[in-house]
């Protein structure tokens, strides 16, 4: 058995592990989105709530989603022989501070918009057609 590996996670495919990568929200964005949880991607911003690093914030470097553990920025440990090496935090001891709304998808499922209401250059702007409107057209 490999170590530190969840052997039930091994074998999940991709879509099924992502959603165990996910982290409560501060309660702010909690009531700001209706979400408790949300998938973290880099460029969040995390505060560690429990372990040996409570209490650090910083934003997130590097997503694993086979151990469902992030690399924050800051969080790191020396070396014996020298050097420093991130230190891998599970997702369920961290809280989302801060999103990362850089990817549109994401804001607008956020937001609560579909796809069509995000992309509305409709010249009746979303509105019902007629059936007399769309024999014109």
């Amino acid at each position: 058995m490999m170590a530190g590996i969840n052997p039930k996670l091994i074998h999940l495919p991709k879509h099924k592990r992502d959603k165990m990568v996910g982290a409560v929200l501060e309660d702010g964005l909690r009531k700001q989105y209706q979400k408790k949880t949300i998938r973290v991607i880099k460029g969040d911003s995390v505060r560690v709530i429990r372990g040996e690093y409570k209490g650090v914030e910083g934003k997130v470097d590097k997503v694993d989603t086979e151990h469902a553990t992030f690399h924050i920025e800051g969080i790191q440990k020396e070396k014996i022989r020298g050097g420093q090496v991130k230190v891998p935090i599970h997702s369920s001891k961290v809280m989302v501070i801060t999103l990362n709304l850089e990817d549109k998808y994401r804001s607008n499922k956020l937001q609560g918009r579909t796809k069509t209401e995000s992309i509305s250059h409709d010249k009746n702007d979303g509105k019902e057609m007629t059936k007399e409107e769309a024999g014109k057209q």
